[in-house]
């Protein structure tokens, strides 16, 4: 993937992803235990994924927590190698995964009891958002839960817009904390525990911490070895710099209404 993609344009994700990083969202692997600490799985429930990619994160749900995942998936190679890794890991009868469009929901006919969305929404367009919300409320049980994982902006709303969308190259829309928490109570999700904190994503401790000593170092060594990789990284890495002060991860649950 390295040698192929093109990094002047590609989306952020996908160069970061070629460079070796495995954990792409805004508030790290810290704020997703943390989501898990509210959820406070019971064996034996069911959760939603939204945008599963390869399945790994679908998995280790359920072999941490017992309980049974669908993940949704766009992208049919994703869903191919998806279903390996589930096969792979004895979980065939606890993981599914669906080739499906988050925009689509409305086909989902089963109900779960948590929807986990991390990294989704706040590249989405605001009616796009609300569309996704919506979808997700209605295949929430009765008192089943949103868990959310998304970059928030404080100040200087439209600048960092544009500024994260020219270095990501994919349109970037956070939304302030009380616009995050109204999107879901318009969609009927009432909003119950909130945290937010620092983007850190490119930061080298953070990195360390996400991705571990060993994939730290491979990262920063595709990173220094590809010129065309470094040169983009650095941009995005300059963008967040930059930003920093108005910027941030939000991680929060909300219920149906």
């Amino acid at each position: 993937m390295i040698t192929t993609l093109n990094f002047a344009t590609a989306p952020g994700h996908q160069v970061l992803a070629a460079a070796g990083k495995k954990i792409l969202r805004p508030g790290g692997k810290a704020a997703t235990e943390q989501l898990f600490t509210w959820a406070n799985f019971q064996s034996g429930e069911t959760v939603l994924e939204l945008a599963a990619s390869f399945g790994e994160s679908a998995i280790e749900i359920a072999k941490r927590f017992n309980v049974r995942v669908v993940g949704i998936e766009k992208n049919p190679d994703s869903v191919a190698k998806a279903k390996e890794n589930i096969k792979a890991a004895g979980l065939s009868d606890r993981v599914t995964i669906i080739e499906e469009d988050i925009f689509q929901l409305h086909k989902i006919t089963d109900k779960f009891d948590y929807v986990l969305a991390e990294a989704i929404l706040t590249m989405q367009s605001d009616a796009g958002k609300a569309k996704i919300l919506s979808g997700i409320r209605n295949c929430l049980k009765p008192g089943g839960k949103f868990l959310f994982h998304e970059m928030f902006v404080c100040d200087n709303a439209e600048q960092v817009r544009k500024s994260l969308s020219e270095s990501i190259r994919v349109n970037a829309n956070p939304l302030t904390v009380s616009e995050w928490s109204i999107a879901c109570k318009v969609a009927g999700l009432t909003l119950q525990q909130q945290q937010t904190g620092k983007m850190g994503l490119l930061d080298l401790d953070r990195m360390i911490r996400d991705e571990g000593l060993l994939g730290t170092v491979k990262i920063i060594s595709n990173i220094l070895t590809k010129p065309n990789l470094r040169h983009r990284v650095k941009k995005m890495r300059r963008s967040f710099q930059q930003q920093r002060n108005d910027i941030g991860y939000i991680v929060f649950t909300s219920s149906v209404t």
